[in-house]
């Protein structure tokens, strides 16, 4: 492959902040998160039959790069919508792709909640279908232990992890835990991705949302991570309730090639209210050289 191989692991930095501050959701990101499935800012929409499932892909056109695809793969009770501004940060570098899970977004309902080893054989069934290279697999919150199951499980199928708010925390991992730290979260969020949080729930179903939380408070996520032998970037907000200092360090020491990113000032959907900040740490990891 063309990129470099990650860097090697380090301590917990702070990205050099492009101009955009962290913390920001407004109209015209919402309106672009709501636009699929019409194409809009070069993404589009695609679906293909993955495990028996139609399943939805939103998609970045080609850059004409041979840098690896990555794929970004969304939390319990949302869908593409809310990573559509990181997916346009690093569409301009990378192939980028985001499938909605089973029972989620535009993707078919099936009529049980995947669990985590669930959509990780979906997701991996979804990377064969498509035929990619190993790939940049970034998940964030329930997505990120989906993303750890599968670079556990299909190795060959990853070339680099990005773990973006992961959970579970052990020392919150109850529906009660989990729930109390996400209501924290809401009053540090930007107001505007409120909007899409009630969109993908009635997608969902308010029962596969809370079905997907009590599998992911029963996934031991500590025996996928120390089974990743991709090099791992740990992201964070600096202002994130669900992921503590503690668990954040304690995630990353369990990986074997892992390297933690702060961004000041953002809450747990740093992916959401800080894209340019985390698609610039992702290419630096991707590619050392990359200076921004």
């Amino acid at each position: 492959m063309g990129a470099p191989r990650p860097g090697a692991p380090g301590r917990a930095t702070q990205p050099s902040t492009p101009a955009i501050p962290p913390g920001r959701f407004g109209p015209a990101d919402l309106r672009l998160a709501f636009a699929a499935p019409r194409p809009a800012a070069g993404l589009t929409s695609e679906w293909r039959l993955v495990a028996g499932l139609r399943t939805h892909t939103r998609r970045g056109g080609d850059p004409g790069s041979d840098a690896p695809p990555v794929v970004l793969v969304h939390g319990l009770a949302v869908s593409h919508r809310y990573l559509t501004p990181l997916a346009l940060a690093l569409a301009t570098s990378h192939p980028v792709y985001v499938p909605d899970l089973p029972g989620f977004g535009l993707s078919a309902r099936p009529g049980t909640a995947y669990d985590v080893p669930g959509h990780a054989a979906h997701l991996a069934a979804w990377l064969a279908a498509y035929r990619l290279p190993p790939v940049c697999l970034v998940g964030h919150s329930f997505g990120a232990e989906v993303a750890a199951a599968v670079a556990a499980r299909h190795p060959d199928a990853v070339r680099a992890v990005v773990l973006a708010g992961p959970t579970t925390d052990p020392t919150a991992r109850s529906r009660r835990g989990q729930i109390g730290r996400f209501l924290v979260d809401t009053v540090l969020e930007a107001p505007l991705q409120a909007p899409i949080l009630l969109r993908d729930v009635w997608d969902a179903r308010p029962w596969r949302v809370s079905a997907t939380l009590t599998h992911s408070v029963r996934n031991t996520v500590e025996a996928d991570l120390v089974r990743i032998a991709a090099p791992t970037l740990v992201v964070t907000g600096a202002r994130d309730p669900v992921v503590p200092p503690a668990w954040r360090t304690q995630l990353a020491r369990l990986v074997p090639d892992a390297r933690e990113v702060v961004v000041p000032g953002a809450a747990h959907n740093v992916a959401t209210t800080a894209p340019a900040q985390v698609a610039a740490a992702i290419r630096r990891f991707l590619d050392p050289s990359t200076k921004g």
